[in-house]
């Protein structure tokens, strides 16, 4: 299964109370009111276990974490 079909699975199931919603890859999940503060947190701790990364505190950022794409842009990144 590809990052981005793990992460939406989990936001959807976690995030938005096991929704049915379709999420679009690039949907700024912040502006959509999907995810908050609390959720990015989770997101991260999810990240790190999910796929064995660790993500230091300066990489929790809008531009990592706004959007599947971005998330999985970055789990890339640190693989």
């Amino acid at each position: 299964m590809n990052t981005s079909v793990v992460l939406k699975e989990y936001i959807r199931e976690e995030l938005m109370n096991g929704s049915s919603t379709e999420l679009d890859e690039s949907e700024n999940l912040l502006a959509a009111g999907i995810i908050d503060s609390l959720g990015i947190l989770r997101l991260v701790s999810f990240v790190e276990e999910k796929f064995g990364i660790e993500v230091p505190d300066e990489d929790v950022t809008i531009d990592n974490f706004q959007s599947v794409k971005a998330m999985s842009d970055y789990v890339a990144s640190q693989s």
